[in-house]
């Protein structure tokens, strides 16, 4: 069994045999085969969700798999069970378990702590979103038909969905993420150092700012998520003067015409994008969402079987 905490859990190869699974997934290239049929996924969410929730339920049992859910008041951590000795127990039931808890990426490592009877899914923590950078992936190879050499701006905070898109895109040669982010929003220090070293290492580049001045164009997606990331509260009451500024609007497109728009959702129409931009045509939001469920059943299949029929995504691989 194999955990997924971090996109940085991936080898190269892994994370590309994930996309290009994903991405014949996503474009029904085949009825998706039964590899899970003698599986038991367990979906734990103490926090809210729609889509990810959505998909890896869907897409286990698409896949064959049986699921058991779990809600926010269901478990006897709530009187006090260490997560470990609820992780022990769980491993002696389940196959795998996708997890949405704290927040706490401590708490999602000690969920997967000696487990190799039962594979971890990191199904959103504080630091990291790694199964939406997956979907992210899917997309712009769906789209694009590569990942390689694709420039993104991503414009607003330095949330976990940012982390993870800059941990998974800067392996791609070629690639550019270009980050515009609020003055004390921006990534994490050790986030930011560790993307931009692995961009060197691919040829790629991981550029971050905190202004929205002197834009390069030609962008092949913008990218941008809500300003309040699901259970988190900003310390600074201003805090909306301040992302004003990193609000998508249509005027981004003057420089990169030709650019789709990317969302994680759930988007706020008139705060971090205008409805012309979400709603218009340039938009492919709503195939990204969808793309969460092809890419959940190709990280299951990871997580259960390792690389299955990948194909490549292109570009070297190894590490």
């Amino acid at each position: 069994m194999r955990h997924l905490i971090s996109i940085n859990d991936l080898t190269d190869a892994d994370l590309r045999s994930i996309v290009s699974r994903g991405t014949r997934f996503a474009a029904r290239e085949h009825t998706p085969d039964r590899t899970l049929a003698d599986q038991v996924v367990g979906i734990y969410f103490r926090k809210t969700s729609t889509r990810t929730r959505t998909a890896f339920s869907s897409g286990a049992l698409r896949l064959g798999a049986q699921i058991v859910t779990f809600g926010p008041n269901d478990l006897q951590t709530n009187t006090g069970e260490t997560v470990q000795d609820t992780g022990r127990v769980f491993a002696r039931m389940l196959d795998m378990l996708v997890a949405r808890t704290s927040g706490d990426p401590a708490e999602m490592r000690a969920w997967a702590h000696g487990q190799d009877r039962m594979a971890v899914v990191n199904a959103m923590s504080a630091d990291e979103h790694p199964t939406q950078a997956l979907a992210d992936l899917v997309t712009l190879s769906r789209r694009f038909g590569r990942v390689e050499g694709l420039r993104v701006l991503y414009v607003g905070e330095g949330n976990n969905t940012a982390a993870s898109l800059a941990l998974a895109l800067s392996r791609f040669e070629g690639t550019r993420l270009e980050l515009r982010t609020p003055p004390g929003y921006g990534l994490a220090d050790a986030i930011r150092e560790r993307a931009v070293r692995q961009a060197a290492s691919a040829g790629a580049t991981v550029a971050e700012h905190h202004h929205m001045d002197d834009l390069p164009g030609d962008f092949d997606a913008v990218y941008t998520t809500r300003w309040e990331t699901t259970g988190t509260t900003k310390p600074d009451p201003d805090w909306r003067t301040l992302f004003a500024a990193f609000r998508v609007t249509a005027a981004l497109w003057e420089g990169s015409p030709k650019a789709v728009f990317m969302h994680d959702l759930p988007a706020h129409r008139g705060d971090e994008v205008t409805a012309e931009v979400l709603d218009g045509p340039m938009s492919i939001a709503f195939d990204q969402a969808e793309n969460k469920m092809h890419s959940a059943m190709a990280a299951l299949e990871w997580c259960r079987h390792g690389v299955i029929g990948a194909g490549s995504a292109g570009g070297s691989s190894g590490r």
